[in-house]
């Protein structure tokens, strides 16, 4: 099997690496993390490329690539932090869930001024009981005339606070626990929305929230699809969303063995590099094969979407182990750093903590075993 990219792919790939090493760059990344502000300059030169319509149909105005593309771009976006790729990625998802599944009329009001960066979205499905079992949610949203009146409670939503903001809420239009699930576009400037940064070592540019909804009224065309059509909005894009969660990971995971690699050979101890202590070359030669390794699952799964199969088992098993290979380079390193691995300007620290959250955003590695597994007929 030929695992070599072709040359549009590879040209794609030096290019996003380019506009992350050039146009954003590492101080960058430390910089808004350390101060928890939102990445908005990079932002906006990632939508005046017109890569934030990466997964908009080109009917619709977008570039339409295919999964390796995109993974390709999410591994290259994720090299300095995992918190700056979902800045740009969590947008993105609610927007392919506009486009594939709203009317027209939302496509028009939306998509435009999405793809020019001048709105943003997030999507609010768990809650303080409703995580893992996601459809076990209990924010309610009912039909009054012509408006939706939506109350309840969501935590962990990435992005709501920030301003030109819609978030996607998940909420209960029946009492069917799946089939009465319902997908509505909220302004978080609606009456009646409060939303609450939370200070949690991880997502610090990006931010993440718990809402409070009272009464919130929005018009009743801001549904996606038809009334209980939400747990089929979401999981159309799982496998994507899950592919390019690895991705990153191998992006992330890759920069924090070369960080380690480089400080290892720098840094002398009686007498001699620390790179040339067996025990820390074996630890990042392992890593290394787990790095190349989460890689190749990546693309294979991209491959398999690609060629337009499903690759539920694929992706999952490529979020799982990619998942698990960040975190362990990551530790790894911050055991080589030493005491230096606690300073935010040796960025170890920073790869450390966005990689423990890998292991529970986007499907916890507990549930992508579960899919796996019954994937496996078990």
């Amino acid at each position: 099997m030929d695992f070599r990219f072709t040359d549009e792919q590879q040209m794609w790939h030096e290019t996003v690496h380019a506009f992350m090493e050039r146009e954003v760059g590492i101080e960058y990344i430390r910089k808004h993390d350390e101060a928890r502000e939102f990445p908005e300059e990079a932002y906006q030169k990632i939508a005046d490329r017109g890569w934030l319509g990466l997964l908009i149909p080109e009917q619709y105005g977008g570039l339409e690539a295919d999964p390796v593309m995109y993974a390709i771009f999410c591994e290259a976006i994720a090299k300095y932090s995992l918190d700056f790729a979902a800045a740009i990625m969590t947008s993105m998802f609610t927007a392919t869930n506009i486009a594939f599944h709203g009317t027209d009329e939302q496509r028009q009001k939306y998509l435009p001024d999405f793809m020019e960066g001048k709105i943003k979205f997030s999507i609010s499905i768990t809650e303080p009981n409703a995580g893992s079992d996601a459809a076990g949610l209990r924010t309610r949203a009912v039909q009054d005339g012509d408006s939706w009146i939506i109350n309840g409670n969501k935590v962990f939503c990435s992005g709501a606070h920030l301003p030109g903001t819609v978030i996607a809420v998940m909420a209960r239009t029946s009492e069917d626990k799946h089939k009465g699930l319902s997908m509505i576009l909220v302004p978080n400037t609606t009456e009646g929305v409060d939303v609450r940064k939370l200070d949690t070592i991880v997502r610090r540019s990006l931010g993440t929230t718990e809402i409070f909804f009272t009464d919130a009224r929005v018009p009743v065309e801001n549904i996606i699809g038809q009334p209980g059509d939400g747990w089929t909005v979401v999981g159309s894009h799982l496998e994507w969303e899950r592919l390019s969660l690895a991705a990153t990971y191998v992006g992330n995971a890759r920069t924090a063995l070369d960080d380690t690699i480089r400080y290892t050979k720098d840094r002398t101890q009686f007498g001699r590099p620390l790179s040339s202590f067996q025990v820390l070359k074996h630890r990042m030669a392992e890593d290394e094969c787990e790095v190349e390794a989460a890689r190749l699952l990546v693309y294979s799964a991209a491959t398999k979407l690609a060629r337009g199969e499903k690759a539920l088992k694929e992706v999952s098993m490529a979020k799982v182990f990619a998942a698990k290979t960040a975190f362990r380079v990551a530790t790894n390193g911050m055991q080589a750093l030493g005491g230096y691995a606690t300073l935010p300007e040796y960025d170890m620290e920073r790869y450390f903590r966005e990689a423990k959250h890998g292991m529970v955003g986007g499907g916890t590695n507990e549930i992508q075993h579960s899919i796996i597994a019954k994937q496996m007929g078990l």
